[in-house]
Parts: structure tokens; sequence; C-alpha cells
């Protein structure tokens, strides 16, 4: 069944999801506002459901919310530290929260995390003191306590630096070599670097899932490029279907989507995933009854998620 949610204020955030996630890395792409978070919220058993399941191993967490908290690690988009906690500290407190008794337990998983997220030569500075990459992989690592088989990470790389993106990229590709990790952005360039299965979210809806290579299928060879002046613009944006306008140097850099040459000007261009990704923006009906979402088909065994 697809799952549905509406608040209380009447906003239905999530509006018949189904897609089915497995093993390595999944690229959720939305606009803010899309009901990404609320889907990240959902599977990490925050919030329920009003109507539809969302499954692990065949189990329904709303009926074993206990067991998929044991089996998953959650990085909201924003999360709070003890002002003058430093990382050893506060992971250890977090551990024991999530119930690792055994302080020898603790102390080999924390010292391992801070090696894979780089941390171990600032492991006793306070959190609060990080840049906003190390605080990003800080939260890794409070996520990875216990062992996860899943890791959900909601707008890691917003704010950060190219250095510090590039970064957390590293590290996440590494993560999803051996669990399922599932990020949720509005970056398009994100997921065209980190993901092989992708699904693209608005107004609560799915409104494609695959691969980036199948998003590129509905645009290629329909993209067209030119560089306009201001006074330009209305006439093209009546004109043709407006994908993306960037400036540079005083000048709009304009990409079109046309099955046909537009007017004098313009050049055939390379389609790329920021195209697909404003096409299925611009031409999706979000008014239809039935969202046609392709199922993709989990490879970790006895380890993907299904959400119905």
């Amino acid at each position: 069944m697809q799952i549905q949610k509406t608040y209380a204020n009447g906003v239905r955030a999530l509006n018949q999801v189904n897609l089915e996630i497995g093993n390595g890395m999944f690229g959720l792409l939305g606009p803010n506002g899309a009901g990404k978070s609320s889907l990240m919220r959902s599977i990490a058993t925050l919030q329920n459901v009003d109507e539809g399941h969302i499954l692990f191993n065949g189990l329904d967490i709303k009926q074993q919310p206990s067991f998929i908290r044991q089996e998953l690690g959650y990085l909201p988009q924003e999360f709070g530290v003890y002002p003058k906690f430093n990382a050893v500290d506060l992971l250890d407190y977090i551990a024991v929260l999530k119930g690792i008794t055994d302080k020898k337990t603790r102390c080999n998983q924390i010292n391992h995390l801070l090696e894979l997220t780089n941390l171990s030569q600032e492991k006793k500075r306070a959190v609060a003191d990080y840049s906003g990459g190390m605080r990003q992989r800080f939260g890794i690592a409070q996520a990875l306590l216990g062992s996860p088989r899943i890791l959900v990470i909601d707008e890691p790389t917003a704010g950060l630096d190219p250095l510090e993106r590039q970064n957390l990229h590293n590290l996440l590709c590494q993560l999803a070599d051996k669990m399922i990790v599932i990020l949720s952005t509005h970056i398009v360039e994100d997921v065209n670097n980190l993901c092989p299965q992708m699904a693209i979210m608005n107004q609560g809806s799915i409104l494609f899932s695959g691969t980036p290579t199948q998003a590129l299928e509905k645009v290629n060879g329909q993209i067209w490029y030119k560089s306009v002046q201001q006074d330009e613009l209305n006439a093209i944006n009546e004109k043709y279907n407006v994908l993306s306008v960037r400036t540079q140097e005083g000048q709009f850099k304009v990409r079109v989507k046309s099955l046909t040459a537009p007017e004098a000007g313009f050049s055939s261009v390379s389609a790329d995933l920021e195209d697909a990704y404003f096409d299925t923006l611009n031409t999706t009906d979000l008014n239809a009854t039935n969202i046609n979402v392709a199922s993709l088909n989990g490879k970790l065994q006895k380890e993907s998620l299904n959400e119905k």
C-alpha cells in the first residue's frame, strides 16, 4: 500500500509514496518543502504515517519500532549538541542512550568511528566549536553507533564549503559499500556524484524513481543553450520550456527543452541530471490520480528497505 501522511494543519506531506530501496546509496532529490524530511522522519520512526506501511525485512516498522531503531542511524538536517561536551564524551553519552552498556564496547566503537570520520585529532575539542563539515562528520559518527544497517541522512552537505563537501562525499561512498544509505537533498550534484539509484520528489509525491541514466533518457537530444540579455528573458520564457537560467559575466545562460531546434542562436548541448530534474518538476502532473513509480529491486539480501 502506498504511504500517506497529512499533518494537523491539513498539509499532505506524503501522497501515495511507494519506493523500494536496496543496498548502497539512494538519493532522494527534491526542492525544499517537497516532503523529503517527512519521509525521512517516517522511516526513522519519529512519526507514524496515516496510511500504508514501511517494511524492513518484512516487518512493519510501526509494529516493531524498537527493532528498526536498533538497525537504523539517523542524521537530521539540524541537530544540537551540548556546548561543553567534546566528541568522545558526547559519543559516549549517546552510546549509553542507545543501549550500549559495556564500557569497553563503547570505547572501541567510539575510537573506530572517530577514525572513520577523520575526527581523531579533534576528539577532545568541544563539538560546539567544530566547523560545519566537522559537525556533519560527527553527526554521521553518532548515527553509526550500534552498527546500524541503514543510514538516513537529511541534507548533509547544505552550507558546506567545497572541500568539506568532498570529504563528506568520500565518507558516504565508503559507508555505502557496506550498508543502505538514504541521502535526502535538494542538491542535484550530490545525487549525480554519489547515487546509482534515485527518486525525485515534490509536493509529497514521487515523480520519478530509477537510475540517473534513466532520468537523462527523458531529455537526451532535447536540451538547447543560449546566452541572452536580461530584456530577452520574458520572450524566451513565453516561447519555450525554460529549464534553468544562470548569470555569468552580465549575461544570462538559458537552457531550454525542445524537440526541435529553437530560434537562431541556440546550440544543442548534452543533457545533465539538473536538466532532467527541472524537467520532471516542470512537467509532472501532481494532480494525477495514479503516479507511475518504478520499483527498485533491493540487493542487500535481507537488508533491503521496502516502503509501501
